[in-house]
């Protein structure tokens, strides 16, 4: 049985690779070009195994994103006990995106169904990577929130696409999850393109947070900077709870 999921189609890889970050953070010195550079390189390898098939693509890429925002939480956090300074929100912050980013995982299960090997490829994935931006942090914690600045640039271009591809009836527009309209406080007709939506704004609002996060550690900073706005969230996570 052939997995189709690790066979795009030519047409899907050229649109893909032809996409850009509408918003994008000009890369300065070595620490952004890196960044840059890491995260092109991981949206080549997403480009090649999934092209459009988005609600597959969103299951693996949504449990790496939920990776950094605990791992950075978990540092500041220690950093912030040694030297017993205060964390001015970080902790917080990074702790919510985190978890935002599982509630996109876990919607995204719901909508795409993977099989048994694309939940090893998931495993495999998470594994790798805790392990790599954890080190990472630990080396420059500027470097690696830019590379999750970087991460949701792309993600904003990917959720983007996703919307063309239900807008053009080549994916189907499914009644949104449960757990969607709970989280999401959304009408109990929402549907998938609703669910993209607000998965776009969350997105896009974790990117301008986490570049804001590299240029304080930078000491270039704009207080004027403008963050996307963030979409209404339920504060209790289970749906009925």
């Amino acid at each position: 049985m052939v997995n189709s999921i690790l066979s795009p189609d030519a047409r899907a890889l050229v649109e893909e690779r032809a996409a850009e970050p509408v918003i994008h953070h000009v890369a300065k010195g070595f620490s952004d070009h890196f960044a840059l550079g890491f995260t092109k390189l991981l949206r080549l390898s997403a480009d090649t195994f999934f092209a459009k098939r988005y609600g597959h693509r969103a299951i693996v890429l949504e449990t790496v994103a939920a990776v950094p925002g605990m791992v950075g939480a978990m540092f500041t956090h220690l950093n912030c006990l040694r030297w017993m300074r205060d964390d001015e929100g970080w902790i917080r912050t990074l702790m919510e995106e985190a978890e935002n980013e599982r509630m996109h995982l876990m919607t995204f299960i719901e909508i795409a169904k993977p099989t048994w090997f694309e939940r090893m490829v998931i495993l495999g994935v998470q594994g790798v990577f805790l392990v790599g931006f954890s080190v990472l942090y630990l080396l420059s914690s500027r470097t690696a929130h830019r590379v999750v600045g970087y991460f949701e640039e792309e993600a904003v271009t990917s959720y983007t696409l996703y919307l063309q591809e239900i807008d053009e009836g080549r994916s189907p527009n499914v009644a949104a999850p449960a757990i969607a309209r709970h989280y999401w406080q959304m009408p109990d007709d929402a549907t998938l393109r609703d669910v993209v939506l607000v998965v776009r704004a969350d997105e896009a609002h974790h990117r301008d947070v986490n570049h804001g996060f590299a240029s304080t550690l930078a000491g270039t900073h704009d207080d004027t900077a403008t963050i996307a706005p963030y979409p209404r969230h339920a504060t209790e996570l289970a749906v009925g709870a």
